[in-house]
């Protein structure tokens, strides 16, 4: 059996091309799974359903084919694409076509070498991905340590506005209440409730005023 994947990330984005490109491969439509979600991780139903898991079977059995658009469209961390990769030809046992990657195609290169090969075109893949994380993150640092330092807050250059979560707003009444609760005369419960917050924000904003206090 052939299957094709096809995977979008959100509802609103469209999957016409990749079926398109899937059906010159697939000879029947049903056989086609598609998942509109994120590919951060592989708990999608969609692919659930192709490689099995506590609630079902896998559709796909040893010797069938899965055909996706784009190494990708499989996911988008590299080292669960590689876990993945080795469940679906070593477990599964099953042959994977990457259309934008000939090499990655076992059902052709089947044997010891080209296996050898499509494994070796995944690690690049991984490094070159790894490389590429670094250095957007090296560029954020390097574009963050630029800014202007103003009251110890780092101001972007486009929008002149600090950076980072805004600070937690204190709620009107916050200081006579925290008050009442330090001398003991209400409770942090009731002081929780008189201020309408929950417990972890109360307790965070009760710790960010006496830094504060401390501080002045």
């Amino acid at each position: 059996m052939i299957y094709g994947y096809a995977r979008v990330s959100t509802r609103e984005q469209n999957l016409s091309r990749q079926i398109e490109s899937l059906r010159q491969h697939v000879n029947d439509e049903r056989n086609i799974i598609i998942d509109k979600q994120s590919g951060k991780d592989f708990e999608r139903k969609g692919y659930n359903s192709l490689v099995g898991s506590s609630k079902n079977a896998p559709l796909l059995r040893f010797g069938d084919t899965l055909v996706i658009t784009s190494i990708d469209r499989l996911g988008r961390n590299y080292t669960e694409i590689q876990e993945q990769w080795k469940r679906l030809t070593k477990e599964l046992q099953i042959n994977i076509k990457v259309l934008d990657i000939e090499l990655l195609d076992t059902s052709v290169h089947n044997d010891l070498e080209g296996r050898f090969m499509a494994d070796l075109v995944l690690q690049i893949l991984a490094y070159v991905a790894q490389k590429e994380r670094d250095s957007i993150k090296e560029r954020q640092r390097q574009g963050i340590a630029a800014m202007k330092l103003v009251d110890g807050k780092r101001i972007s250059s486009k929008t002149g506005m600090p950076i980072g979560r805004p600070a937690m707003p204190f709620p009107a009444d916050w200081q006579r209440t925290y008050d009442e609760w330090q001398s003991g005369k209400i409770t942090a419960k009731a002081a929780m409730q008189q201020l309408e917050l929950k417990r972890t924000t109360f307790y965070k904003l009760a710790k960010l005023w006496e830094k504060n206090t401390n501080e002045t």
